[in-house]
């Protein structure tokens, strides 16, 4: 391990890094996250690109957006601080799936894309993190080893054709052909397996809430692990949907979340997506 994740990260972050394919943008990603908002400004001039292009609605653009976003932190009562539970990388993207105290407990998904060795572009996904779910189980919890690495695109087009088949064209009479008997689920409203997702999307539907994607982002496929960052909406307001998937044997059995709504202004003119 070099020299940024010895320096930067504990034992734990370190075990979570070396569970996948080792690298330096996964090193450098977590290294933001647990240095940089810390207030390491140092750390943040040297890793991330001076045209830094933000996609956090409440965050300034640019490294000197970011810079002054940080000095801000800084001045809060209760120091942020974000602990990684995954970390996954593919090209020039890494996915950080965190959990944050900021005004209370968070559950954050960070991408991050590189250029030239900097972070270049930063996309992010945040949800308050409830005391109790339909499942039982926390938006954290559950396995986090990468294993699998020879199935990435494999994975990647099963979790993809999950998306457009199911989530994006409703085709709900596909789900058996991506999900089988075994389904874990992090979503704090919906239940573990098939029944579970049938008795949420029943709901939506006695209630006349419309639910629907439109339009995937951006994917992130490393071994077992895929993560997609999609857009649509619910009850007629857009949505960034970050949803990350766990794939075992040719079936998604696994699921973790955050939906974000779409605001009306944001600090920037990047857009969420």
């Amino acid at each position: 391990m070099n020299r940024i994740a010895t320096k930067l990260i504990g034992a734990a972050v370190a075990a979570i890094l070396a569970s996948g394919a080792m690298a330096g943008n996964k090193e450098v990603a977590v290294g933001l996250l647990t240095q940089g908002l810390a207030g390491d400004t140092a750390f943040i001039k040297e890793h991330v690109a001076k045209g830094y292009i933000q996609h956090n609605p409440q965050a300034p653009d640019k490294r000197t957006g970011l810079l002054g976003f940080v000095e801000y932190l800084q001045t809060l009562d209760t120091p942020v601080s974000i602990e990684p539970v995954r970390v996954l990388a593919e090209g020039d993207l890494v996915l950080v799936h965190s959990a944050m105290k900021f005004d209370g407990d968070k559950v954050v998904f960070d991408l991050f894309r590189f250029e030239n060795g900097r972070i270049a572009e930063h996309w992010d996904g945040i949800a308050d993190a409830p005391a109790t779910t339909v499942s039982g189980r926390s938006m954290l919890d559950g396995p986090t080893e990468i294993v699998d690495q020879e199935k990435s695109q494999e994975n990647k087009a099963l979790v993809l054709g999950f998306v457009q088949d199911v989530l994006i064209n409703g085709q709900g009479d596909k789900l058996p052909r991506y999900i089988g008997d075994v389904y874990y689920q992090h979503n704090p409203q919906i239940g573990d397996g098939l029944e579970g997702l049938g008795k949420f999307l029943g709901y939506l539907a006695e209630n006349k809430i419309s639910f629907g994607y439109s339009k995937v982002h951006r994917v992130v496929a490393e071994g077992n692990f895929v993560f997609v960052l999609s857009e649509g909406q619910i009850g007629g307001a857009t949505q960034g949907f970050y949803d990350l998937f766990r794939v075992a044997e040719g079936k998604i059995v696994e699921h973790w979340d955050v939906i974000q709504p779409v605001p009306d202004s944001m600090a920037h003119e990047n857009g969420m997506f």
